[in-house]
């Protein structure tokens, strides 16, 4: 009987977590799948720029002049080395306003192909859905309370799916459906089963995103500094804050190296000792004169591969008037936290094991929505008429010392889940009671 209570108060739980987190969930999931497929995707928007003649290439120095007059007044920000042989070089500018910027395209002869908005490209609009619904701050604490929800309706699924050894228990409806044993018992074992199944790796998911929730991610900053866990800045997204290069390009506010008197001819000497360290795509030189990360001055050459697989990753500097490298800071450089953090987002963002990781991620987004489809068809199915449809609440009081303890846990390390918990507690206190038909409809 006290088991049954706390099933039932429990269900309640997931099913209000539910509730408020599928239908984003749906989101994320179909956003997230596409983003799996950036390299793939980027290569094909940028087809047109690909598979060229090499046949009188010139210099990089020529190339950068050629994207120089197309924009009058931009500013040089950074050269990115083509990934194969017969790629053209992309380059990227600030345009006058500061505000915008372009990719863009110059052949091996010093040929203007084209250019891309960095902001219209179709990985920037799903990024800024899947991270913020298009809503900006306001979105991305959206986001990051659905997240927060998200894992307590994983746990809280874990617990309602775990089997009761009572004698009848099998395996069927429990590690596989069961699908003859009519339609509700289908759909909920689709859903139950899925869930088992899809749990480990959505939590993994739902973990490693925390680094760019905004609430979170400016507690870790926090407390990343106050710890003493690394003294150079993420080349992560933390917070609401730091961008990572390899993710849109941030805007700083280039000075031009021109007007600082730098020899731009050493671009080509660059490019050549880049060339020569076979770093992996998408290989990025920053020129002297651009500020870094943190806004200081760079007096020398700057190259960085900012590959998504983030073990991969190796900045380079060289010294601006020999070309001689001054320092190398390898993934494996930096501190244990980011380490891991780092291996954790090239795993959310599928690139740490090439198509393996893309096919696993790919997996996971598919029964996520299978979840949400499963999840709204039981509702759709056992709602009664004019009602919400929550499970109803048992007569005997369930003992919840556990569970609070874990919710007291959740809270203390989800700053947005102890905030919706706050409000849900104002709610059912001051609220409730002073709206019965609204206490009735929703159970």
């Amino acid at each position: 009987m006290m088991r049954t209570a706390l099933y039932r108060t429990i269900w309640r739980w997931h099913f209000y977590a539910g509730l408020f987190v599928l239908p984003f969930v749906l989101i994320l999931a179909m956003t997230g799948a596409i983003y799996l497929f950036k390299p793939q995707i980027d290569r094909w928007e940028e087809r047109a720029f690909q598979g060229l003649p090499t046949v009188g290439a010139v210099s990089p120095n020529s190339q950068l002049d050629t994207a120089l007059a197309a924009f009058p007044g931009a500013r040089f920000d950074a050269y990115r080395l083509p990934e194969r042989s017969g790629d053209a070089a992309m380059i990227h500018l600030a345009l006058v306003d500061e505000k915008s910027s372009r990719d863009v395209f110059v052949s091996p002869q010093g040929r203007l192909l084209g250019c891309i908005d960095p902001e219209s490209r179709l990985i920037a609009w799903d990024r800024k859905i899947h991270g913020e619904l298009l809503s900006g701050k306001w979105g991305e604490r959206l986001v990051e309370l659905v997240g927060s929800w998200a894992i307590v309706m994983v746990l809280s699924g874990l617990y309602l799916w775990w089997p009761v050894k009572d004698g009848t228990s099998t395996l069927a409806g429990v590690v596989w459906p069961r699908l003859s044993r009519g339609r509700q018992a289908m759909w909920r074992d689709l859903h139950a089963v899925t869930g088992f199944w899809v749990s480990g790796l959505a939590l993994v998911l739902l973990i490693t995103a925390l680094p760019w929730a905004g609430v979170w991610g400016d507690s870790f900053k926090l407390a990343r500094r106050e710890l003493g866990w690394g003294s150079e800045r993420p080349d992560w997204k933390i917070g609401g804050g730091d961008t990572d290069m390899s993710v849109g390009h941030d805007h700083y506010a280039m000075i031009a190296p021109q007007e600082r008197g730098i020899p731009l001819t050493s671009l080509a000497g660059i490019v050549a000792s880049a060339k020569a360290q076979s770093l992996a795509f998408p290989v990025m030189i920053k020129p002297p004169g651009t500020p870094d990360r943190t806004g200081d001055t760079n007096g020398v050459w700057t190259v960085k591969s900012e590959a998504q697989n983030r073990p991969l990753t190796v900045t380079i500097t060289y010294d601006l008037m020999t070309g001689k490298e001054l320092s190398r800071r390898a993934f494996a450089d930096k501190h244990p936290i980011d380490q891991a953090i780092g291996y954790g987002i090239t795993w959310h963002e599928g690139q740490l094991f090439g198509w393996i990781n893309q096919l696993v991620g790919l997996l996971t987004t598919v029964a996520l929505v299978a979840l949400v489809i499963s999840g709204f068809i039981l509702w759709r199915r056992r709602r009664p008429q004019g009602q919400l449809g929550a499970p109803r609440t048992s007569h005997v009081p369930a003992r919840m010392g556990g569970v609070v303890a874990i919710m007291l846990v959740l809270a203390a390390l989800l700053p947005m889940l102890a905030l919706s918990l706050f409000g849900l507690w104002i709610f059912d206190w001051l609220i409730l009671p002073r709206a019965p038909r609204l206490a009735a409809w929703l159970g």
